[in-house]
């Protein structure tokens, strides 16, 4: 029997900041928590990215994950997004204390990891994530995402030989 895998998803963003763990048990997925970070919008920048560094440092202190999985950042037309989108990806990936391997996956490899199709729409990947995981919701949008994230790093894991 494989070893667990415990994977932290993370769907970084300065309004929503989706968050999934899952774990891999022998030849199953299970869910073991989501959520999503929603700090008040109209709170300054510097705030929104404290409460995400708090509530990403809470999940692993929680869950214990052995792993970080995140979508890459697409480059975005508007750069002040892009700027504000890095900081958020920043402040999660720095609350993990710096002691978790890192993985990032392209959008297209996340679906086709997870509906075996590179293009699905985000309603076909939510469906396959609540079918792989056995649960009826996986979660608002930004939850599934960071659940699908995590599941294609299980994925790679076991298939490429990727360290946890």
């Amino acid at each position: 029997m494989e070893p667990c895998l415990r994977v932290l998803g993370i769907d970084p963003g300065s309004r929503h900041t989706g968050w999934g763990v899952v774990e891999r048990r022998g030849n199953s997925l299970v869910l073991v928590e989501c959520g999503t970070i929603s700090p008040r919008e109209s709170a300054p920048l510097a705030q929104r990215l404290a409460e995400i560094a708090a509530g990403v440092r809470a999940v692993c202190e929680r869950a214990r994950p052995h792993a970080v999985s995140v979508e890459r950042v697409f480059s975005s037309v508007n750069a002040q997004t892009a700027l504000v989108l890095g900081q958020a990806r920043g402040a999660a990936f720095a609350a993990t204390g710096g002691e978790l391997p890192v993985h990032e996956y392209a959008p297209s490899e996340i679906k086709r990891a997870v509906t075996g199709n590179g293009r699905a729409a985000k309603e076909q990947v939510s469906r396959m994530v609540a079918l792989l995981l056995g649960v009826n919701e996986p979660g608002d949008e930004h939850a599934c995402d960071a659940l699908a994230a995590a599941i294609c790093h299980i994925h790679r894991a076991r298939f490429l030989e990727v360290a946890p």
